[in-house]
């Protein structure tokens, strides 16, 4: 396990934030997509996975609550 640090700005964060849930936003409406293949489900779960843990540390809980729900019915498919 690796630890590090980032100093970044508020404009910064705010920005890294956006991205991070977009990108989890996509991956939930991909995962009710029939055409994409188990297997490629499989691994847009564990990118999901990763996002969300890497944004609960840069977001406040009021911010990621609503992806918990979703992470937590979409790990249990």
């Amino acid at each position: 396990m690796r630890v590090l640090g980032l100093v970044v700005h508020e404009k910064e964060l705010l920005e890294l934030q956006y991205l991070l849930k977009r990108e989890m936003e996509e991956i939930l409406l991909d995962l009710n997509d029939e055409r994409i293949e188990r297997v490629i489900k499989r691994a847009m779960k564990e990118r999901y996975r990763i996002l969300f843990k890497l944004l609960t540390k840069v977001a406040p809980q009021s911010e990621y609550a609503q992806f918990a729900v979703s992470y937590r019915r979409e790990m249990k498919q």
